[in-house]
């Protein structure tokens, strides 16, 4: 394993309390999926999304882009066109699984988790590498591209196409799927209309309906409350049981403790550690331990600004502290003098009256 670079910005949910259920067991088969030396590089534009990339220590290179004079003029008008760079996302991965794992993918943000995933799907080619598959991919995702404007009954006819089913086999697994999602008559309903959390939840059941070969779940777990989760177990365990593969990204420790045999860490694009669950899990939460969460660059110089705000404040504070103390030890000194003074006057006044 190598060693991580410090101050990263951290999305990471872990349950000290929780140190996961037991690991899911079956009988692994032969290689289902292999992948050699896996590069991915895509192109962002715009100095916005630069920056962001940068912030996850994705590596940046700026390319120059030849484009048609004619495009240059339709684009002269506009506004926030911004240059093209590349961000090298997944850099020389390389791993084999084989039927009836269940893989966990653990990494901080911008490390390469879903991009690694989109690329094994066949959503997104690589720079140079190679991806061998044998069965079809289901990739799940919580953005995953179904019709908002649709209602969750159309979305699970054309989600079933999508993943090979028939018309009648996507009618026969309709009840199914809408129990397992839990979203009942708003089955009905535009799915825009639906919270995060119904979203995914259908988008888990539809994926998972079609038994898939490989199934590869991005975070899709992390919306969903505990009686889903463990239906979610219940389908993880159904798919490894026919000889399938499960890949689950997840920022929840105890999630891929419970659900997977197997970690894969990513960091930065590259692959640190593949491992056994329990192994992998410890390394990666003594490492995220280790650091100190939300102190990268842009966070760790407003944490300064904001720290150097807070002490010219208490300075302030402080020295206003100090004059209203000097002011009225000033007024006390005043008054005893005063009081000492009309002493004086009055013993005056009485030795006149004496005399």
């Amino acid at each position: 394993m190598t060693e991580a670079d410090e101050h990263m910005d951290f999305d990471l949910e872990i349950e000290p309390e929780d140190e996961g259920e037991e690991a899911l067991e079956t009988e692994l088969g032969d290689p289902c999926l292999v992948v050699d030396d896996l590069h991915v590089v895509y192109r962002v534009i715009g100095g916005r999304a630069k920056k962001e990339a940068e912030k996850q220590g994705a590596e940046i290179r700026e390319v120059k882009v030849k484009v048609p004079f004619y495009k240059r003029l339709l684009q002269a008008g506009r506004k926030h066109v911004g240059a093209v760079s590349e961000v090298h996302a997944v850099r020389g991965v390389s791993f084999t699984v084989r039927h009836g794992e269940s893989v966990g993918i653990v990494g901080i943000n911008g490390s390469g988790k879903s991009t690694m995933l989109r690329a094994i799907a066949g959503l997104m080619p690589p720079r140079s590498g190679s991806v061998h598959v044998s069965g079809e991919p289901s990739l799940l995702g919580v953005n995953a591209a179904l019709m908002p404007q649709l209602s969750g009954e159309r979305n699970i006819m054309i989600g079933g196409l999508a993943l090979g089913l028939t018309p009648k086999q996507v009618e026969e697994k309709f009840d199914e799927v809408v129990e397992f999602a839990g979203i009942g008559d708003f089955v009905y309903l535009p799915m825009k209309t639906y919270s995060s959390g119904m979203g995914a939840r259908l988008r888990f059941a539809i994926s998972s309906a079609a038994s898939p070969d490989i199934l590869m779940i991005d975070e899709a777990l992390a919306t969903g409350d505990a009686a889903f989760k463990e239906r979610s177990k219940a389908r993880i365990e159904e798919v490894r049981a026919k000889a399938g593969t499960v890949f689950l990204v997840s920022h929840s420790i105890s999630t891929i403790e419970a659900m997977c045999t197997r970690v894969l860490w990513m960091h930065q694009g590259k692959l640190v550690m593949d491992g056994p669950v329990h192994e992998v899990a410890d390394a990666y939460k003594k490492f995220i331990r280790a650091q100190k969460p939300g102190m990268g660059p842009a966070r760790r110089r407003a944490l300064q600004r904001k720290r150097a705000a807070e002490e010219a404040v208490r300075k302030k504070a402080e020295e206003a502290e100090q004059r209203l103390a000097e002011a009225e030890r000033k007024a006390q000194e005043a008054e005893r003098k005063a009081e000492e003074a009309e002493r004086r006057a009055q013993e005056a006044a009485a030795q006149g009256t004496a005399s």
